[in-house]
């Protein structure tokens, strides 16, 4: 039996399936229930802890990157929000303790499929897509936590009506 399921019935939240059930806020900046209850750290956490991540800022309205580039990095969110426009013009907005591009590094073309802006002033770290995959390597919960994230992002999506199926 693996840790999740060996937690007693009153450490499981209320609704859906307890490893994704992390609550609008707690995903964002805590790293969400599972990062929480099994003492795990953030996905940004983990990055930030690399010796080999970047640290970066920019202001606000900078590109930091283009549809087409090579997709060499993931990045996560320190401070501030980022933007992702899509070549219809679809926006996706991330948040302080999101990551987003790890979705570009694993498609086979390895370039960007959007425009990422800096909406606020951000503060970024950035882990290249071989140490990012040594990152999963060593924690394969980061993986979970991910999914999580999307899974919470699809969520809102859903509630707020931004979505069609």
């Amino acid at each position: 039996m693996g840790p999740l399921t060996d937690l007693p019935v009153s450490q499981v939240p209320p609704q859906g399936p307890p490893w994704c059930d992390t609550g609008f806020n707690k995903s964002r900046r805590e790293g969400g229930w599972l990062s929480t209850t099994l003492g795990l750290a953030s996905p940004v956490d983990l990055i930030a802890a690399r010796v080999d991540c970047e640290r970066l800022a920019y202001p606000t309205g900078a590109e930091i990157f283009t549809c087409g580039q090579p997709a060499a990095a993931i990045f996560g969110v320190r401070q501030g929000r980022v933007e992702l426009i899509d070549p219809s013009g679809n926006r996706l907005s991330y948040r302080p303790g999101e990551v987003f591009s790890y979705e570009d590094i694993a498609w086979r073309e390895g370039r960007h499929r959007n425009v990422a802006v800096a909406r606020t002033p951000v503060e970024l770290v950035k882990l290249s897509r071989l140490h990012f995959l040594n990152l999963l390597h060593n924690h394969p919960t980061l993986a979970v936590m991910l999914i999580c994230q999307q899974h919470e992002r699809m969520r809102e999506q859903r509630n707020s009506g931004t979505i069609c199926y």
